[in-house]
This record gives structure tokens, sequence and C-alpha cells, in this order.
């Protein structure tokens, strides 16, 4: 039989906050490829136009400048969203910052910016979205931690706090909004390639991580975005409340010694 048009299938919807550039970019362009029309919300105005310019296919993207942090730019750019596209089938809060600086030099402003983004952000933008995803039937949320929510570092008191209150707001969200058919889970991405990571990582940094990261290499926003796209897939149906660590094993190896892993590496089975 043939569909008519009020029978066919709607076109699925997915928001992606931090959608401009790196991860988020990559997330968004996952889902396009999957057959979804996507929001991509940031607050870096001109990139974002870059971006849209860039994908170019107007009738599938739409760039919506917007402060997550802010209740009432996210209560707009969400309202848009509905406007355009009617439904909302899938939200990936990855918009985030970062200050890196020891507990003692980070002021109280900077501590603020940080949770805003990160904590704030993906609270109001998943309290915008539950509604519209509600009314399309169902939906997921997956919300981008860091290795950083799993395991403390150096010089990431703020950063470190805010993806690990992330952590536990995912939880939160899981055990609410699945009653109403809305899935919640985290995904918390090691050092990943990308252009920032270029920026501030220096040659000695990049030694250390290739040295305590089994695959001993960084992940790529691609690797990222596909377990997001699996996370807000069919296929995921029944994964809720969860953390998934796409870090190449860092998380795992907990406090391994590096030496002490390469010669074991010289001591494995041999193929």
């Amino acid at each position: 039989m043939t569909a008519t048009a009020s029978s066919a299938p709607a076109v699925p919807v997915a928001v992606v906050t931090g959608g401009a550039r790196g991860i988020g970019l990559a997330i968004g362009q996952w889902f396009l490829a999957h057959g979804h029309r996507v929001a991509l919300l940031d607050i870096d105005t001109n990139t974002l136009a870059r971006t849209a310019a860039e994908l170019n296919d107007a009738d599938r993207v739409l760039a919506v400048p917007c402060d997550v942090s802010d209740p009432q730019q996210v209560q707009a750019a969400i309202g848009r969203v509905e406007a355009v596209f009617g439904r909302i089938d899938a939200l990936v809060n990855n918009a985030g910052v970062a200050v890196f600086k020891p507990i003692a030099e980070t002021s109280f402003a900077e501590w603020r910016q940080v949770l805003a983004t990160n904590l704030d952000g993906p609270f109001l933008c998943t309290q915008a979205c539950a509604p519209v995803m509600r009314r399309a039937g169902g939906g997921s949320v997956v919300n981008i931690a860091s290795i950083s929510g799993l395991r403390a570092s150096t010089l990431r008191v703020a950063y470190g706090t805010s993806k690990a209150a992330l952590i536990q707001l995912t939880k939160q969200q899981a055990v609410e909004l699945g009653t109403v058919g809305i899935r919640v889970n985290a995904v918390a991405p090691g050092p990943v390639e990308t252009e920032m990571a270029k920026l501030v990582h220096s040659v000695a940094i990049r030694s250390d991580y290739h040295d305590v990261i089994p695959l001993e290499r960084y992940g790529t926003v691609e690797e990222i975005a596909a377990v997001v796209g699996f996370l807000c897939s069919d296929a995921a149906s029944y994964v809720n409340g969860q953390v998934v660590a796409v870090d190449g094993g860092f998380d795992a190896a907990g406090v391994g010694l590096p030496t002490l892993r390469r010669n074991a590496a010289g001591q494995a089975i041999p193929s």
C-alpha cells in the first residue's frame, strides 16, 4: 500500500547544543546522515552561521543562536525549533565550557560560568524539550559529560565537578522522564582530536595521554557521534540512565602504570 502524506512517518528531529563545531557538529552530521532534521544551537553566532552555510541544507538544518545558560533564550530557541520542525525526538546537550586553573586561582565568577553552561544548560534544555518530546510520543536525551566527571584530575575543579554533577543529573532525568517515554543517557568522552585539543594540548600532554590510554591514541569526533547516535536510536530502546565512557579504556586503566603495561604487552600471547 502506498503511504499517504498523513500516514507516512514523520521525519525525526534532533536538537544539538554547541553544534557549530567539534563534537557537536559531528553529532549533527551523524543525525543528518541517518535521516534526521537537525537544529544546531550555539552561542557563537558567527561560527554557527558559517556551519549552516557549509551544510547548505535549509530544509533539514536549522541554526539557532542560543546561550544555554539563559532560561529565556532556551525557551525561545526550543519554541522556534518546534514551530519550524513540529517535533523533537532527540536532544544532545553538548554545549560546554572549561576553565583550567588551580583551585586557589579559580574565581567564583569562573566557577559559576562553567556550572551555568555545563550543568544549568542541560537542565534547562531538557526541561524545555521534554514536553515537545512527549507530544511526539517520546524521545531520547544524551548529555555529553566527560571522563573528568568520572575521575579527578588537576586544574579541573570547576569542569570536573560540573561533569560529575551532569552524570548525576542524567540519572535523575532518566528515572523521572523514563516513565513518560523519554530515555536519558550520558556519554563521557576521553581525549578527543578536536581543534581545541590541538590548541591547548602540548606535545608533552599528548604523550602523557598516549601513555595512559590503552588504545594509545585520541578519539575522533566521529567516534563520539556514533555512540551518541546509537543511544538515540531504536537499537538502544532499553538503555536508560547509563554513562558510556568513550575513552579508549582511559577510565578502566585506573592507576595502571604505562611502564608496567608496556612490559605486559611484550609478554602477551602471540596471535
